[in-house]
């Protein structure tokens, strides 16, 4: 396997890198049908709640004028964000779960992908102070673009998660023989060399950092790649940052 090389905003050293196991079939079969249809009725039922709290709070933030009621909705606000965030990937993860019988494989353009989630993400990374470039590509995968697009969206949205203010997000693609390798690095806090393959299993967060959700974002991605057949890598330096990548066939 390659060797993940960091920018020079991280010191070069020796990273810990892993090409991540497959999760495995009998693992992911372990639910039961009640039980997803219990996730597809709670991921249905509740975005209409969250977009009356969320509209209630747009009608609040603009009549309210003390610091304090301020204070208490912004807090409100910020709670609601994670409750969408937390729905969003349990509804995500079933998706990953119902897709396992279609046709999964199929050319798909990555330049509208990336397009799409550097405009998903160019907001959320400016705000935090975080440099965050995305490489267009006229490259075209063997892959399904829902699902694609799901894997680079949980990777990106980490990476920007565990970046502290200045530092910086790439995404980059490149052709290597029969493949295209998608990369997602950052200059964040890094993982852990003996946790790297434990943090894509569900309910796992990358070391101690404080961020929304219920860890299930590199497990979505793990998921998602073993449906697709691509392989994921990764390679990291504790405290220095981390490189995700994807190898997809190219189309």
């Amino acid at each position: 396997m390659a060797r993940i090389v960091f920018p020079d905003a991280v010191p070069s050293a020796e990273p810990a890198v892993r090409s991540v196991p497959s999760i495995g079939g009998d693992a992911d079969q372990s639910g039961s049908n009640f039980s997803a249809t219990l996730l597809a009725m709670a991921g249905h039922d509740l975005r209409q709640p969250l977009q009356v709290i969320t509209s209630a709070h747009d009608v609040l933030v603009r009549n309210l004028d003390s610091e304090e009621q301020l204070e208490k909705l912004m807090r409100a606000d910020q709670a609601t964000k994670r409750v969408a965030i937390i729905l969003g990937q349990l509804v995500e993860a079933l998706q990953m779960r119902e897709r396992s019988g279609d046709d999964l494989h199929l050319p798909v353009p990555l330049r509208p992908i990336l397009e799409d989630l550097t405009t998903e993400f160019a907001e959320a990374a400016q705000l935090k102070g975080i440099t965050f470039l995305v490489t267009a590509t006229r490259q075209v995968a063997f892959s399904h673009p829902v699902l694609l697009a799901g894997i680079l969206r949980n990777l990106i949205r980490n990476a920007i998660d565990y970046t502290p203010p200045g530092g910086g997000v790439f995404v980059t693609s490149r052709r290597c023989g029969t493949e295209l390798r998608i990369e997602v690095r950052d200059t964040g806090i890094g993982i852990r060399a003996n946790t790297l393959s434990r943090n894509f299993s569900a309910f796992q967060r990358t070391n101690a950092a404080p961020t929304d959700g219920l860890g299930l974002g590199l497990f979505i991605v793990q998921r998602a790649a073993d449906l697709l057949g691509h392989q994921v890598e990764v390679g990291s330096i504790e405290g220095r940052g981390s490189c995700f990548s994807v190898m997809v066939s190219a189309a």
